[in-house]
């Protein structure tokens, strides 16, 4: 009948479409990818600037890695997912890192960032890894704030060391950005 094959249906026939499926992408074997076996299991967000347009604030994104981690932490991943302004400049090169929480700044640990505008997504990547028991702090310092006011939130995952990480949700930081007042 024509090429096709042909399957009878109730009363009719009707064309059986047959197709041809690539083979299934082989997975990366176990062994090569690489997990936290106990991940940190969230992030403390801080900012100090919360009004539109601040110049040059500070965002601080705290986690603290569990002594049981399995591997250390090689970076973070930040992807803004909620907030109007989806241009402000979260300007990788002025990101900085340090052992410690914010105020109580220990050693600085050199990181170096990119960011993905289109996606907004920006990737930090620790030169030294953070060891399992240590708490790191990533600040990224924008040029500005966002130029409107709205709840921003950030999703933030912990990419473990090696060379096809898994990386960990830990959450998301949320920041409120506000109209200053007039009086």
């Amino acid at each position: 009948m024509g090429g096709r094959l042909w399957r009878r249906i109730g009363f009719g026939l009707l064309p059986l479409l047959i197709v041809m499926a690539a083979p299934p992408a082989q997975p990366l074997p176990q062994e090569q990818r690489s997990f936290f076996v106990k991940p940190p299991w969230r992030v403390q967000f801080r900012s100090y600037d919360w009004y539109v347009a601040d110049a040059s604030p500070s965002y601080y994104f705290t986690v603290t890695m569990p002594e049981q981690a399995g591997t250390p932490l090689a970076g973070l991943v930040i992807q803004q997912i909620r907030g109007v302004d989806r241009h402000f400049p979260l300007a990788p090169s002025r990101a900085r890192a340090f052992l410690g929480q914010p105020r109580r700044e220990g050693q600085a640990v050199a990181v170096q960032a990119s960011m993905d505008q289109d996606q907004r997504r920006f990737t930090a990547t620790f030169e030294q890894p953070v060891q399992p028991g240590q708490t790191v702090t990533l600040v990224l310092r924008p040029w500005r704030n966002p130029e409107q006011s709205d709840t921003y939130v950030f999703s933030v995952k912990a990419v473990p060391l090696g060379s096809a990480p898994v990386p960990a949700p830990l959450g998301v930081a949320t920041m409120a950005i506000f109209e200053a007042s007039r009086f």
